[in-house]
């Protein structure tokens, strides 16, 4: 292969390097429901309270839950001596685990719980939002990132492992800041139990 020819190709790849960072995806969007019972708002929280998902090692328990599987695939190259990751495509899976009453609810309840656990979920979604931002973030922290003088591709990793630790510490903290102005006094979440447990 002439030099002519090589200088095309990478000339090629420069240009191909953008458009494939931005390659769309969907992540898969999930919910999975754990049985409550009660026919009364302040008995279906209390039945939360006995069967919500189990965070910090099972010493606590929480209304509801958004978790998720990341993988990637990635494409990585060498260009003389230097690894470039040209490419990675994710794919996410989130599942978000809502509480749901096991038998019909008398009338007078269930429209109170119905505005309970539409809000309820539209909060877990905003979760949802941050870890879909957390991996676009990522994409682009990465894609195109290139590590001379290193041919087996192992100073890349390293260096994306370092990224993509900050990324996801960023994301925690999001959502954890999130959670806090929901849960505090007057926050949308708080008023929503309020809602439910007094008003049925």
């Amino acid at each position: 292969m002439n030099r002519n020819v090589q200088r095309a190709l990478v000339v090629a790849c420069l240009i191909v390097l953008p458009a494939t960072a931005n390659a769309d995806w969907q992540a898969v969007e999930q919910v999975e429901t754990y049985a409550i019972r009660g026919k009364s708002g302040a008995e279906l929280y209390a039945s939360i309270g006995e069967r919500g998902p189990q965070l910090g090692g099972g010493k606590v328990r929480t209304i509801a839950h958004t978790n998720f599987k990341l993988t990637w695939r990635r494409n990585y190259q060498n260009q003389g001596t230097a690894c470039t990751l040209v490419s990675a495509q994710p794919k996410l899976i989130i599942t978000y685990t809502l509480p749901k009453p096991a038998e019909p609810l008398p009338p007078s309840v269930r429209a109170g719980w119905e505005t309970f656990i539409s809000g309820i979920e539209t909060h877990e979604r905003v979760h949802g939002d941050t870890i879909k931002e957390m991996v676009k973030a990522i994409e682009a922290s990465t894609v195109g990132l290139s590590m001379p003088g290193d041919p087996k591709c192992q100073k890349i990793r390293s260096e994306m492992t370092s990224r993509l630790s900050a990324l996801s510490l960023a994301q925690r903290q999001k959502s954890r800041d999130f959670d806090k102005d929901e849960m505090s006094e007057g926050g949308n979440v708080r008023r929503l139990i309020l809602q439910l447990v007094n008003g049925s």
